[in-house]
């Protein structure tokens, strides 16, 4: 008998999704027939090979109404091709053809929130643009016979406002087998200060520019976005690229950042109060960090205090200032040598309990609950 298929849906480029890799790959171990569809930009690279299958699709229009309209119509016209035993959109972006394929099927339709849509700053700085992700929102989410995101917070919102349960699957990584070396007494002066992610509005990037050249340290960015070039100008403006205190690598996949978090001294985690997505959000990043053994520098949003409030891997701080980001930087890695010792010490205390083994119990289960176990339902 064949096993269940599940379709998942992204706009991302998969080689760089690394929840939506994590979901997959544990459903695919557990014996479901998993398929991945996702965006293929013009300097996409080949596809890594994954134990899912995957498909790309390829747009003329990179961003902007013109880009969410062809994506849509070019997702339905592949779905209406696809058969699966449940179909399942991440975010808004992608979930009207999906709900459309799953209705017209009868199969179930499931709703992944890796965010609060409605509330990214893209979206909250444009208010016709957000009542229309607010409709779709209203549509969609009590359509969905399973809904799930990536935090407490989020699920909280989501059922106060639909008054519909929300499981909660966090974006953790999968916790690697080997030991950690003990944790050093001060930050290592080979290190370096780490930002990984998508370099957008709303990630405290220029505030962290501006604060550098206060910082006892070296800055390493991972990743692109909206602001890839004005961040390099306000880098060169500054002096920053010329000295070789910061250092842009653009997009790096997720084997090589594991690397090179693993060698980072401190790693960052910066975000706005620009919308409730990001005050209420729970970044992979964090786990990144904490599994790497690194203290980090955080904003003082809620979940992020929660789990230091229950673990102490990291320094808190209450704006993004940069005067506020030096300060914090530079008592980590120069400052108190102690503090930063006792971080360290106990992100490796806390890594046996945060990591994505335990989560994906709780994804197999939902799937389980929903479709059947693979060995028992056909497609």
């Amino acid at each position: 008998m064949p096993a269940p298929r599940l379709l998942f849906t992204v706009t991302t480029d998969l080689n760089y999704d690394q929840r939506m890799q994590r979901i997959c790959a544990s459903l695919a171990a557990a014996g479901y027939d998993v398929l991945l569809v996702g965006r293929e930009w013009a300097r996409s690279l080949p596809l890594t090979p994954q134990p899912y299958a995957q498909h790309r699709l390829r747009c003329r229009f990179q961003r902007g109404k013109l880009f969410y309209l062809e994506f849509n119509l070019r997702l339905l016209l592949y779905v209406l091709g696809q058969h699966a035993a449940a179909w399942c959109a991440i975010d808004l972006d992608t979930a009207l053809p999906v709900w459309l394929r799953a209705r017209l099927g009868g199969q179930p339709f499931v709703y992944d929130a890796h965010e609060l849509f409605t509330e990214v700053p893209e979206v909250v700085a444009r208010p016709a643009v957000q009542r229309l992700w607010r409709r779709v929102e209203q549509f969609i989410v009590p359509r969905a016979q399973l809904a799930y995101t990536v935090g407490p917070a989020l699920g909280q919102i989501f059922e106060a406002r639909y008054g519909r349960p929300f499981a909660v699957i966090r974006n953790i990584s999968r916790l690697a087998e080997e030991e950690l070396p003990p944790a050093p007494a001060a930050a290592p002066p080979t290190g370096y200060i780490l930002y990984q992610g998508a370099l957008n509005a709303g990630r405290g990037l220029e505030q962290l520019l501006d604060a550098m050249p206060q910082v006892a340290g070296r800055l390493v960015i991972c990743g692109e976005g909206d602001l890839s070039e004005p961040l390099r100008r306000q880098a060169a403006r500054l002096g920053l690229l010329e000295s070789g205190q910061v250092e842009f690598r653009g997009f790096v996949l997720p084997q090589e950042l594991r690397e090179v978090t693993r060698h980072a001294s401190l790693g960052l985690n910066l975000l706005e109060n620009t919308g409730l997505s990001y005050y209420y959000s729970l970044a992979n990043k964090f786990f990144d960090y904490l599994h790497a053994g690194i203290p980090q520098v955080v904003v003082d949003f809620p979940e992020y205090r929660a789990l230091n409030d229950q673990y102490a891997v990291a320094e808190l701080v209450p704006d993004l200032q940069p005067t506020t980001l030096a300060t914090a930087l530079n008592r980590l890695l120069r400052d108190e040598p102690a503090r930063y010792q006792h971080l360290a010490e106990n992100c490796r205390r806390a890594r046996p309990e945060l990591s994505w083994q335990r989560e994906e119990q709780r994804l197999l289960a939902l799937y389980a609950t929903l479709v059947g176990p693979p060995n028992s339902v056909s497609a």
